[in-house]
């Protein structure tokens, strides 16, 4: 069995271990979007701009929905690996990667009325739909490989080795950069370069992700004389990621509404709006590194049986959550304007947020209590209550929406935010000290 310490010091290194890998990769994700954007940029139009932030918006929305990937075979991982069970966390990366696979197909087999039904949503103008529409058309057949990254994501956090993700997030990022330019500027193939060029970066990543997952002691077999798809195996399997399903629906139905609104008060103010997303963004990078940590040692520990470690864990994480906000509002306190002018340089905007500053100071207090809990609760696979707080919190979102935006405008919006985040905290709190925090060790 791994073998586990219970000092204060070693639980906060086995937590930085992890968290810090994960929030340089992290970090570094949004290069993806970022070195397209750059190359298309200069490309002579700004309709190519616009249709790269469609697809964007195109995939975001539908790689979000399979976000259960990652989170149910972390939590699953982890615990087998507290039990020190190496063939089962070998079953639960296959599980997952049957899934991801078997998604990704129908996807692409489906990719014309996918990409058609999101692009209508978005409502762009015809011809940058039509660039969009091509983008996404090239990259769609990188779906399996995406998917796929996802799994073995949670799976090297669930195996607690968040340094993985990390390389293989700065190998996607490098090959990215270096096919797109080659695609674009060398062999001149305009925005099917840049499609092409992220195509590549996705496979190169699943590919290599497969290899180091092998290199770890991965290997598609049984154990124990059981199959791999075990029927009580799928049915866990399922339970968890369906929770994380849905759970994921009612993120997205906050966030859709959240943009909504704003743009509903006109362009301005969905320029604000967006702005200041930025400063919760940047955050959440942060705060998901630490929640990482929590899937990868809570599940450990639950699965080891080792109910003081996973107490002492969770004060841990805690502690870093809480001092990680403090030290984000403190920040956006005094240097709010400075990263406001990095953002943009559009004086209207900048002007428009003085009234709405304030709101951004309170997300991370209100927020990481979120963070933290999201990231036990998977470990712990009790997903369920996941799926309850944030349905409740996205009631109470609308709720105060409702009550307050008529009188209150944008500010009711932040307001209906804030709460939303405060009170999935919250719930899960309490389902803690319900669940696993009143038994005796």
């Amino acid at each position: 069995m791994p073998s586990i310490e219970l000092t204060k010091k070693s639980i906060n290194r086995q937590i930085l271990a992890l968290a810090v890998p994960s929030i340089v990769a992290n970090i570094t994700t949004p290069l993806l979007a970022l070195v397209d954007t750059a190359i298309v940029g200069h490309m002579g139009s700004a309709m190519y701009i616009a249709a790269i932030a469609l697809g964007g918006s195109v995939f975001n929305m539908v790689y979000w929905l399979f976000g259960f990937l990652r989170m149910g075979t972390s939590g699953i991982t982890a615990q087998e690996y507290g039990r020190a069970a190496n063939g089962h966390t070998s079953e639960a990366l296959t599980r997952s990667l049957f899934i991801a696979l078997t998604a990704g197909i129908l996807l692409i087999l489906f990719r014309k009325p996918v990409i058609d039904g999101v692009i209508s949503f978005m409502d762009p103008d015809p011809s940058t739909a039509d660039i969009a529409r091509l983008y996404c058309l090239i990259l769609i057949f990188g779906a399996p490989a995406q998917l796929a990254s996802y799994s073995l994501t949670g799976w090297f956090i669930g195996m607690q080795n968040s340094r993985a993700t990390m390389w293989i997030s700065l190998l996607i990022n490098i090959t990215n950069i270096a096919s797109s330019l080659i695609m674009v500027y060398g062999l001149k193939t305009g925005i099917t370069g840049v499609a092409t060029g992220s195509l590549i970066a996705q496979w190169t990543g699943a590919t290599a992700g497969f290899l180091v997952a092998r290199h770890n002691g991965y290997r598609f077999r049984q154990s124990d004389g059981q199959p791999i798809f075990d029927r009580n195996k799928l049915k866990q399997f399922f339970s968890v990621n369906f929770d994380i399903f849905l759970r994921t629906l009612c993120l997205i139905a906050v966030t859709l509404w959240f943009t909504r609104t704003g743009a509903r008060q006109g362009t301005l103010m969905l320029s604000v709006n967006a702005l200041l997303m930025q400063f919760f963004v940047i955050f959440s990078y942060f705060m998901d590194g630490f929640a990482f940590a929590g899937e990868a040692l809570t599940g450990r520990y639950i699965g080891a049986g080792n109910r003081r470690a996973t107490k002492l864990t969770v004060n841990r994480l805690f502690i870093f959550g809480l001092s990680i906000s403090i030290f984000f509002s403190v920040l956006y306190t005094v240097a709010g304007d400075s990263v406001l002018t990095l953002l943009s340089d559009e004086k209207d905007v900048l002007d428009a947020t003085g009234d709405f500053r304030w709101w951004i100071v309170t997300v991370p207090l209100t927020g990481f209590a979120a963070f933290i809990w999201d990231g036990v609760f998977i470990g712990a696979t009790k997903t369920r209550w996941m799926l309850l707080s944030i349905f409740t919190a996205m009631i109470v979102f609308f709720i105060v929406l409702h009550l307050t935006y008529g009188t209150m405008s944008n500010h009711g919006l932040w307001l209906a935010f804030v709460s939303y985040l405060a009170i999935r905290g919250l719930v899960l709190t309490i389902a803690y000290r319900k669940t696993m925090g009143q038994k005796n060790d």
